[in-house]
């Protein structure tokens, strides 16, 4: 739980009703859109820090609002099994509810001094140039401002483009399911196969991620990144128990295993060519689709 309250330089921020939370005696709150399941009290916001308590009423105030964009080759989302060759709309807004040491996107998932307010019809009209296939929600949490893409990724299909999500995966299953049939693609970040260190570094859990896999790979096309850490995630068995787990829900998952550079809190030192060259040399006696990524 985060008691900052939500705060935009410039443009004041604008709230806007949540989905997904049910109401407590009082005027406590809980938000039920990810596994937290945050108790908020009024003027308390969740650990995404975008989720606030209004007296007694669940308010997001990230609905809309920008904080970067760019067309992109969709293989930098990283997918390089859905679309190869084009290009895509990407876009971000503020906040994550993870809190990973090493995040290389804090300047928007932890300050909320980013960006402005958008209309729908400027974002699908972006949407379409420039070759551009569709919309990637991406650059922090996508789906902590999910009333937004619930919103926005209908009247995407409806102009013929597709939606693709890059996300962390840490969502409850009934609004994971509700998004889902306007969702063409995802890249799922699975940080750790281990749910001790998944805690201590990311502020998460592994087996709700796990679900969002198993859940998505019949709906969506899917694709899932690991970035290798140094003494974090880089140990063989390891390596074995990701692409094992991920093999037994599909063996056609294609697994992005990527290079870390310090980033954030995190001053580990860059990790080894040869350690990600040999993950991935390891991943692909179970996974059909194993790519080395940042070397």
């Amino acid at each position: 739980m985060n008691k900052r309250s939500p705060g935009f330089s410039g443009e004041p921020y604008r709230p806007h009703p949540a989905r997904y939370w049910r109401r407590l005696s009082g005027d406590r709150l809980q938000c039920e859109l990810c596994p937290h399941y945050c108790f908020l009290r009024p003027g308390e916001s969740g650990r995404c820090a975008i989720r606030r308590n209004d007296d007694g009423e669940l308010n997001t105030y990230s609905y809309a609002r920008i904080s970067s964009a760019a067309y992109d080759p969709i293989e930098k989302k990283p997918l390089f099994h859905f679309r190869p060759g084009s290009r895509i709309f990407s876009i971000g807004s503020v906040g994550c509810n993870l809190n990973c040491d090493f995040c290389q996107n804090w300047r928007i998932a932890r300050h909320l001094d980013n960006g402005q307010y958008t209309d729908t019809e400027t974002l699908l009209d972006l949407a379409a140039r420039h070759n551009s296939v569709g919309i990637a929600y991406t650059y922090n949490e996508p789906l902590i401002n999910y009333e937004f893409i619930a919103d926005l990724a209908p009247l995407v299909h409806q102009r013929g483009l597709a939606n693709v999500l890059v996300t962390n995966g840490f969502i409850n299953p009934e609004p994971l399911n509700e998004l889902l049939p306007h969702i063409d693609a995802l890249n799922i970040d699975l940080k750790v196969f281990d749910d001790a260190v998944y805690r201590k570094i990311c502020g998460g859990r592994l087996e709700p991620v796990l679900e969002t896999i198993r859940t998505a790979v019949p709906l969506a096309h899917v694709e899932v990144t690991c970035l290798l850490i140094p003494g974090v995630n880089t140990e063989p068995e390891q390596i074995t128990a990701l692409a094992e787990a991920l093999a037994e829900i599909s063996p056609d998952i294609p697994l992005h295993l990527s290079r870390y550079f310090p980033a954030y809190r995190s001053t580990r030192p860059p990790t080894p060519i040869p350690t990600v060259l040999a993950a991935a040399g390891s991943a692909r006696h179970y996974l059909r689709h194993v790519h080395a990524g940042n070397i």
